[in-house]
């Protein structure tokens, strides 16, 4: 198959002027909106260690989620096509950032931890195995620069008696 371009539009605007604009360092918010057509706009904000909100979102958290939200549908598209029946899924996502002296920084990992219930009937090794495949698929683990993990956990239903 031929490869495809996707293209990603989306808007960030400021809204955290208190009057003064820029004109100290304590002189601003770090409010932005995310925005893109026809979805709900993503409060967000820098984290609260850099003078950010607490109560929004910021870049380091949607970085994480967006590994999390990545890893998902792949995995749950090589379980459908492999005939392991999840029947619940959620991950507690992990990520690690170095801030350097002079205050710039990167992330140094990302552990997924999804917690996977699949049917009684579904093989459990390969439910585990599907995680593998599913990260090495995943568009954004593909394109960060730090190493993204998983430690899953596989929980298998108990079967029904009849």
């Amino acid at each position: 198959m031929a490869e495809k371009q996707h293209q990603y539009t989306v808007q960030v605007t400021w809204t955290g002027n208190s009057g003064t604009g820029t004109a100290s360092y304590r002189s601003y918010e770090r409010a932005h909106e995310i925005s893109a057509n026809g979805k709900p706009t993503i409060a967000g904000s820098s984290d609260p260690s850099f003078r950010g909100d607490n109560a929004r979102w910021n870049p380091e958290d949607l970085l994480v989620a967006s590994l999390s939200a990545c890893h998902k549908p792949w995995y749950l598209s090589l379980c459908a096509q492999a005939g392991v029946v999840v029947t619940a899924y959620e991950d507690a996502a992990e990520g690690s950032m170095v801030e350097e002296a002079n205050g710039a920084g990167q992330f140094t990992s990302v552990v997924l931890r999804p917690r996977v219930t699949i049917s009684a009937a579904s093989d459990e090794v390969e439910a585990r195995e599907l995680h593998r495949q599913a990260h090495s698929m995943c568009f954004i683990a593909r394109s960060v620069n730090f190493p993204v993990t998983n430690s899953p956990t596989i929980v298998r239903e108990v079967a029904k008696a009849s």
